[in-house]
């Protein structure tokens, strides 16, 4: 790792020699210099984020989309303003990458147009993400944003834990009609839609556990205990099965990075047999669950019932036509966003099957950006899993408990790859813009940990 380091320090001075795009770092850093408004750049950025996360579950798409525009503007009047571009990552050049192929992708659509207005709805969410990584290198803005955040979840998660007791009307046929389910209840929120406020939660699920650490009063701990629960039974009132298997992805995901963070203080002993014990409890808690609860068995079980479930049956006549379309778009797809799909999809699906997304954000990628575009997101996985482990590795060696907002970063951005095996409420607004502040919270480490590393 320390090598992979090495070779990037000494290789992007020469990536920013060459670049025509670096060149405008600082451009008006004269007046950034002698501006007030400047003096406060970090703060004002997390009050355009915190109007993102405030606001996100409660508004249309229309205004989170101007929201992002704003943010993404001040953005780039802080990057022009900059003497050196301090806070550039391996994170944020694959970042540029997966952009680039996106842009390549508009040029060869199908539907060029359509696919214009999805690669501008990408560009707001990477420079939202571009923020929130220049933001979230404060300590203290990092924790205010994550409270405010965990303070919006648990308003979204009692509403929809009160429509669960007390009932509400279920805006689409979202249980298969003729399961034993039929009529069962499903939350959806403020969202509008059960398997959006899933996807919405784990987030949510994934900070809380992290906050128990972090925070330090105990009135502190008892708020992110209760978010934590809150959020948790709500998701559990989705009904969303893939919320379900997410929440499973996340938890265990989470036990694992403890254990690794706490493994040099343990004896010989609990090093090897914590784990097994852990996750006994968890199994057995889980059959516990399964054989007592009967709506999580039934959903659960209907996912074995293959094409006689109507959710699923729905799911796999999309995907086939899906991969006619990928078929016919192998390299770089038909470009980004939702109304390019809608554009090309009608000429592939099946009677009655319409849909507005692949159902699979894997798949999407590819129809979105062909093999390239994947293998443009792969390679961002990859490098987002490698430095994730590396700075929690560098804050393990500090004993330093901001590292457990890593743990619930990477926590939850692995519940919300999960999810996305089978859905795309990734690609909501609601969902997406929390996504990419797991992926800048990750980056943001980066420029603190190596000035911790040149001070020792």
């Amino acid at each position: 790792m320390t090598t992979n380091y090495q070779t990037y320090q000494e290789w992007l001075p020469r990536w920013r020699g060459g670049s025509l795009i670096y060149r405008l770092v600082g451009l008006l850093a004269a007046w950034g210099e002698s501006s007030y408004l400047l003096q406060w750049a970090e703060p004002l950025g997390v009050v355009l984020m915190m109007l993102v996360l405030g606001l996100a579950p409660f508004v249309s798409s229309t205004l989170i989309g101007v929201l992002l525009l704003a943010g993404g503007s001040y953005w780039v009047l802080l990057t022009l303003s900059d003497r050196d571009l301090i806070s550039i990552t391996p994170i944020h050049l694959l970042v540029l990458v997966y952009w680039g192929v996106a842009t390549i992708a508009v040029a060869f659509s199908p539907v060029r147009e359509q696919a214009l207005m999805g690669w501008v709805k990408l560009t707001l969410y990477l420079v939202w993400f571009a923020l929130a990584a220049r933001v979230l290198r404060s300590p203290s803005l990092r924790n205010w944003t994550i409270a405010l955040f965990l303070l919006v979840s648990l308003i979204v998660s009692v509403y929809g834990i009160r429509q669960e007791f007390f009932g509400v009307e279920q805006l689409a046929t979202w249980n298969d009609p003729d399961s034993e389910l039929s009529d069962a209840t499903r939350a959806y929120s403020y969202l509008g839609n059960p398997n959006l406020l899933a996807g919405y939660l784990l987030t949510a699920v994934g900070l809380s556990a992290a906050a128990i650490w972090v925070w330090r009063s105990w009135m502190q701990k008892a708020l992110a205990v209760t978010s934590l629960l809150v959020n948790t039974i709500c998701l559990y009132f989705t009904d969303s099965r893939g919320g379900w298997i997410a929440l499973l992805g996340l938890t265990i995901t989470f036990l694992l990075l403890v254990y690794y963070w706490y493994r040099p203080a343990l004896s010989n002993f609990w090093r090897t047999w914590l784990l097994p014990v852990v996750f006994a409890i968890l199994t057995s808690l889980l059959i516990i669950a399964f054989i007592t609860m009967e709506p999580l068995r039934l959903r659960l079980m209907s996912i074995l019932a293959w094409r006689e479930d109507s959710s699923n049956n729905f799911r796999l006549t999309v995907w086939h036509s899906v991969i006619e379309m990928i078929r016919d778009y192998p390299w770089l797809g038909i470009g980004p966003g939702h109304e390019a799909f809608n554009q090309v999809y009608p000429l592939y699906q099946r009677p009655n099957y319409s849909a507005l997304s692949a159902y699979s954000i894997y798949l999407e990628n590819l129809v979105e950006m062909g093999i390239v575009g994947l293998t443009a997101f792969i390679a961002l996985l990859a490098t987002i899993a490698h430095h994730g482990w590396h700075k929690l590795t560098q804050l393990r060696a500090l004993w330093d408990r901001e590292g457990f907002w890593l743990i619930g970063a990477i926590a939850a951005a692995v519940g919300m790859l999960t999810h996305g095996l089978v859905d795309t409420v990734w690609y909501r607004p609601e969902v997406n813009t929390l996504w990419w502040l797991m992926i800048a919270l990750i980056a943001s480490y980066y420029p603190q940990l190596n000035s911790h590393q040149s001070q020792n």
